[in-house]
Parts: structure tokens; sequence; C-alpha cells
């Protein structure tokens, strides 16, 4: 959706003022800090009602770790053991042109950074490259005084215009351009888009090529990537997902090497779907989701190490995706499934070791068996851990309707 997306919390902090580790990173007044990594993968939202105790503890038991909130519900973030995505109107590149909102800027960083709850900073959403050295200066002032803490800026689907991105070309041209400008002068810790899929009409065209274009470009900045997947209807144009449709989205961003997923929206007044009601109830896709962001960190856990090698398809090619190469270390055995797998390898010095396979059909389950290397077992998650070892060469997993499965090998 390429609109702004705030809850009345976050809308209301807008108008007031109220990967690896990296060491040596310089903070005013010349002290040496930690620079911020990823640490748990992310389990997140966009748009939610206000930070209390009981929206807190929903999102908890719903599996969300990181929450968005204000400075002063920082505290009610850390006694439910989460992490702060930190919202105010100061965190802007406006505040460093004028002095006193410079120093009051100054002072909030000086209030939150020691909190232990606090995670990163918002920063903005869905920037026109023309604001990337604002931008980008605004992340360096953000960095010099809390390394620790990301400065978090959510950018556009491969679908915007070339008038919203600020780059020219064709779809593809102009996005690889906006991506690449967002990373040579933005400087992020990393990368985080948004992708609405499906329409009333049916399933939009342009998942994949997103997905692959974030994929390579974090690969090749050497950072980690955030998927925010749609959760609510906004618009009569847009469908709301159930949560095997959820599902498809979170096990394709795993499959694509994402270490954060985003649900857009939480709550939203009048709008259809998301994760909880007006009233505080929560939604069927609370139910998906609450299963889905375990499974997502469980999974996202175990592949943080490595390297995603590729991300490849059977079956009938999206824009924007690979065929499965012949030499793959994993191939269906027979027939396969009608609608294609995503399998996205990951392993490290160039070695796959890793597969996450992805059922591509959300309405239906199905029964596939893989050729793998020796000594394969499957991730059964958080709770189960592998699986016993298989030692004939093969292995049959069930995938639920576009669910998928996390296997190992021995390299």
């Amino acid at each position: 959706m390429l609109q702004a997306k705030l809850s009345p919390t976050l809308l209301a902090a807008l108008s007031c003022g109220g990967g690896a580790l990296l060491i040596g990173a310089s903070v005013a007044g010349g002290a040496e800090t930690e620079r911020w990594q990823i640490g748990t993968p992310i389990a997140t939202y966009w748009a939610g009602p206000p930070m209390t105790d009981a929206t807190a503890e929903q999102m908890a038991d719903g599996g969300f770790n990181v929450v968005w909130c204000t400075p002063d519900e920082l505290d009610t973030v850390q006694r439910h053991g989460l992490r702060a995505l930190l919202a105010s109107g100061l965190i802007a590149p406006e505040s460093l042109d004028d002095p006193a909102k410079r120093q009051e800027l100054d002072a909030l960083i000086a209030r939150v950074k020691g909190h232990p709850a606090l995670y990163a900073y918002f920063v903005t959403d869905e920037p026109n490259a023309s604001r990337f050295a604002a931008l980008g200066k605004l992340v360096a002032y953000l960095r010099e005084r809390d390394p620790a803490h990301l400065a978090y800026i959510n950018l556009f689907p491969s679908y915007a215009t070339n008038e919203q991105l600020g780059t020219a070309g064709d779809h593809e041209a102009a996005y690889a351009e906006h991506l690449r400008q967002y990373v040579d002068v933005v400087k992020p810790d990393l990368i985080s888009y948004d992708h609405y899929h499906y329409t009333s009409a049916g399933d939009g065209g342009w998942y994949f090529l997103n997905l692959a274009m974030i994929r390579q470009k974090a690969l090749d900045a050497g950072l980690p990537f955030l998927n925010i997947v749609q959760a609510s209807s906004w618009t009569p144009s847009m469908r709301v997902p159930n949560g095997d449709e959820l599902a498809w989205l979170v096990y394709t961003s795993l499959a694509y090497g994402a270490q954060g997923i985003s649900y857009f929206v939480y709550y939203y007044p009048d709008w259809q779907g998301a994760m909880a009601n007006a009233d505080g109830t929560t939604t069927p896709l609370y139910d998906a989701a609450s299963h889905l962001n375990r499974e997502f960190v469980a999974i996202a856990k175990e592949l943080q190490p490595l390297t995603s090698l590729g991300a490849y398809h059977l079956g009938e090619l999206p824009r924007g995706a690979e065929a499965l190469p012949d030499d793959s270390p994993v191939k269906v055995v027979g027939a396969q499934p009608a609608q294609g797998l995503v399998v996205g390898l990951f392993g490290r010095d160039g070695t796959a070791s890793h597969a996450v396979i992805v059922n591509r059909d959300y309405r239906w389950g199905v029964r596939v068996t893989l050729s793998v290397p020796r000594d394969t077992r499957v991730f059964g998650g958080a709770a189960a851990g592998w699986s016993p070892t298989y030692g004939n060469g093969s292995v049959t997993v069930e995938l639920g309707p576009g669910r998928g499965k996390l296997v190992r090998w021995k390299r």
C-alpha cells in the first residue's frame, strides 16, 4: 500500500515531541559501544493500538517480539519481555536543521538509549529518493549517539511509480536504482520494505520479483532484511488474506532469507481483517500469526548464521523467479506438485547445507519426496527441534497449504 500507515498511538507520537557484531563504534563523549545487531529474528506489525499492559500481553502471547511505542510506553514494553520500536516526531531530518529541535532530539536519545526495552528508532516510511541525503544524515547522527539501536526506515514496493520512488526507467530498473541509492546514501543497518500481494481480482504479479531484488541487495550489502506483508483490506481492491495465504507470505519470505516479518496491519479503525478488533478481541488472523510468528523466528534463528545461496522455483516461474538448477543438492522425486515449490538454499562458504522447501499452493497441502544428501534431518520447530537422521538419500515431507519445512544435511 502506498500511503501512510500509522496507528493512532503513532500519529499522536508524531504530532508531539514527547548481522555481525561490530565493536568500537563511537558515541558522543568518546565512549565506545556495540553496533546494533538483529538478535532474535523480528516478528512485528504496522499500526496497532496504544501500548497498554493488555495490548503488550496480547502481542507477546501472539509471538510478536518487536512492538511500536512512545517514550512513555517503554516500561510497559519491558514488563512483557518485548523489544521497542520507538516513535517520536523528533526523530526526523528536520530536527537537525533546528537548534532547539536538535537539542530536544539529543535529550530524547539520552533519555531512552539506556532503556533495556529499546530496540530501534522509527525514522520514516516509504521515502522518495530525493530524501535519502537528509535521511542518511539523520541515520548517521543517531548512529553516532546511539550505535546500539537501529534507525528503522521502510521502503516502497517494486510496483511504486517512478514519481513515488524518485528514480527513472521501467519498474525493475527504477526500483533497482532506488535500492542502490538507498543503501549507498542512507547506509542502513537493515532493509525493510512492504509488498501487498492479494487483490480482489486475484494475486499480484510482482511479489517474487520484489522479494528477489531485496534479497540480492541485502546480500550485496551484507544486511538483514524484513518483509512487511498483507494482513488486512483497506480498500475494495484488496482482499483480506486467510491464514493459509498469510502462511504463504511468511514461508516464502523465509525461503528468500528474511530475518524479519511484519504484518500490515495489527489494528486500524474500520479496516477489514487485521489481528485485532476495535474492542481489543483477536481475529482468526491473529490465531494464524501466533503460530506463524513462532515458526518464523525458530527457522530464521537456524538460518541466521548461514548465507542465502539461492532462492529457486519448481513449476511455472513467476516474474523474477529462477528455476531450480540441475545441480541442486535438493530435488523432487517423482511428480512435482501442480502449483510448484520454492526452494531456498543456505550454507557457508558457498556450500549448501540447509534448504527451506515451501508449498507454492496456499489452497491445498502436498506430500513431497525429496532427493537429498545423506544424513538429512527435518526441523520441527523450536519445541521439537531436529528429527532423527535420515540416511537413505531421500525424505518425504508434508507441506500444508502455503507452508514450508526446513531440512539440513551434513556438508
